[in-house]
């Protein structure tokens, strides 16, 4: 890992844990952490529910849009992760992958969505503990 790690999130449509993950790790970790995320079949837009579930912790995703997911995405980055969703990303030697186990956002009200987001709130807090200590910038 270089002295900033990148860190890609994936997810079959970017428009919902994936970018929920990224807003997290860019809110919490500063300019410590270069944040990408992507889609193997990105969505038209972000998932509204998730938009307003992230608002309702003062971030703002509604201007996000989904990614499709490139082999130069995955390459530039130290870390990736997948969301659950059954994405494959190209393997690469010297890249570390993980896959977060998370329910599926899309279709899901309010209530349902703001455990998600809870929950990727403390993954993400668990990864910039160990790939970028300290305070943010």
């Amino acid at each position: 890992m270089s002295d900033k790690p990148s860190v890609l999130f994936v997810c079959v449509h970017n428009a919902g844990r994936s970018q929920m993950a990224a807003a997290w790790l860019t809110h919490l970790a500063g300019d410590r952490v270069e944040v990408r995320s992507a889609g193997s079949t990105p969505g038209d837009a972000v998932n509204p529910v998730a938009v307003e579930a992230m608002r309702e912790v003062g971030i703002d995703i509604s201007a996000e849009t989904p990614k499709v997911l490139t082999i130069d995405a995955v390459r530039a980055s130290d870390v990736c992760i997948t969301m659950g969703c059954g994405d494959a990303c190209p393997v690469f030697p010297g890249k570390r992958y993980l896959d977060w186990k998370l329910d599926d956002p899309a279709g899901q009200g309010l209530d349902a969505v703001r455990p998600i987001r809870d929950e990727i709130r403390v993954l993400v807090e668990d990864l910039i503990a160990e790939i970028a200590p300290g305070p943010a910038a």
